[in-house]
């Protein structure tokens, strides 16, 4: 019985394999999909600040989205583009939409795919009731 014991002391060469293989695969969908998670923060403070200003709330959508686009220019925002955002008119007034897809090469053929969607109330403008 203490022979046994003395021979199992820890891993061995194929549990470090698969331990080290598991950590290096987490860790490339971590530095591939951690940019797409950085880019959407910077869409949803783009569009949240566009709909909070309300100099934009009687605006035409075109000048809405080349707004948008003009500030994902400058913050070099990628996987979007301004035929993704929809500005619907809701009972609370108008929304600011959008709806997305980003895609990036994991490994030779496989991609991942990580959808984005959200919705923003545009505040009233200074003709509005409620401002």
């Amino acid at each position: 019985m203490v022979r046994s014991l003395e021979r199992q002391r820890g891993l061995g060469w194929f549990g470090m394999v698969f331990v080290f293989g598991t950590i290096a695969f987490f860790a490339i969908i971590a530095v591939k999909v951690g940019p797409i998670y950085m880019n959407h923060m910077t869409v949803m403070k783009i569009v949240g600040g566009v709909a909070k200003n309300a100099d934009y709330a009687d605006a035409p959508p075109q000048e809405i989205r080349s707004t948008l686009e003009r500030r994902w220019d400058i913050d070099y925002v990628k996987y979007i583009d301004d035929k993704d955002i929809k500005i619907k008119r809701g009972k609370s007034g108008r929304m600011l939409s959008y709806d997305y897809a980003a895609e990036v090469n994991l490994f030779y053929n496989v991609f991942v795919v990580v959808k984005f969607k959200d919705d923003f109330a545009m505040k009233p403008g200074s003709g509005d009731i409620d401002s």
